[in-house]
């Protein structure tokens, strides 16, 4: 056995040399591709949203300032849709739509989701079950639907959107929630800790969320994404940000009767799209590997 890999008296305790090696993989690890990657997508659509609140080339809604259904040019960088507006313009407001509308959404879904879930893991059977049977219902309910019921309610708008994305998605968050607090309660530690007379709120927060953060935090990272794939859906229908916010999902319903013209008004806020949930996706990969120990060592 070389000297970089003997262990301390008694065969428990690396030697410095070995104990900066895991330092050094975890570090690499920390920063693997996932999470470098997710961050720089992530970033250029968060920096599209930021510039977007100071400069625009164009009004994103002003009609005729080029000629229609332009190809990208160094005027018009992405090139204007059938109405002469300018694409750049509505894909840089689009971005801050998407990001604001996606954030919010998660808001709901982690306090309602986090919330709920915690709550049924600590009831009784009889109050868990009836916990469980309603996740499931809202589960199964479509996220869609459920927006063309709140739209029915309070008409076509940011806010409607909103609530639909939020509520849908709390209940995969609480189910989610539920089993992972479930498994953290039984083990040894939080039952030594409850006979010591550690209170359920104290167990929560000293034992139960630390331990489920990690994946919850992923979890979120996804919803993020498909809020933002789902208020671009439901703008596409007509049941999500009304004119003239120009959502990326609308940009795509402007783009589809132009498309055996002009391919350009479609290119870009599809790709934004997938380039958004993309990042997320891949950032909420790399957060989970910086954030669960067990992938740490």
């Amino acid at each position: 056995m070389t000297p970089a890999l003997r262990s301390a008296p008694g065969g428990t305790e690396p030697t410095p040399r070995v104990a900066a090696s895991r330092v050094r993989a975890r570090t690499r690890r920390r920063r693997g591709p996932a999470l470098i990657t997710g961050a720089v997508l992530v970033g250029l659509v968060v920096l599209a949203a930021l510039v977007s609140l100071v400069w625009t080339p164009f009004d994103h809604d002003a009609t005729g300032v080029g000629g229609r259904l332009e190809t990208p040019s160094a005027t018009h960088w992405m090139g204007t849709d059938r109405l002469g507006r300018d694409v750049f313009s509505q894909f840089l407001v689009g971005a801050r739509l998407a990001l604001g509308i996606g954030t919010a959404s998660v808001l709901i879904a982690a306090v309602l989701g986090i919330t709920l879930g915690l709550l049924a893991a600590l009831a009784p059977r009889k109050a868990d079950d009836a916990v469980v049977h309603g996740i499931d219902v809202l589960i199964a309910f479509p996220t869609l639907l459920l927006a063309m019921v709140l739209v029915a309610v309070r008409g076509a708008s940011t806010l409607t959107a909103v609530l639909a994305i939020g509520l849908a998605t709390s209940a995969v968050v609480a189910r989610l929630t539920r089993i992972a607090a479930r498994r953290v309660l039984v083990q040894d530690y939080v039952l030594a800790a409850t006979a010591s007379g550690t209170g359920r709120l104290g167990i929560l927060l000293r034992h139960v969320l630390p331990n489920i953060y990690p994946i919850l935090l992923v979890q979120l990272s996804l919803e993020f994404g498909l809020a933002v794939v789902a208020e671009a859906a439901l703008s596409y229908l007509g049941l999500g940000s009304p004119p003239p916010n120009p959502s990326w999902g609308q940009m795509l319903r402007d783009a589809q009767a132009v498309l055996g013209v002009q391919l350009w008004p479609a290119v870009f806020p599809g790709l934004a799209i997938v380039i958004t949930v993309l990042g997320l996706n891949l950032l909420g990969d790399g957060l989970r590997e910086y954030a669960d120990p067990e992938l740490s060592r």
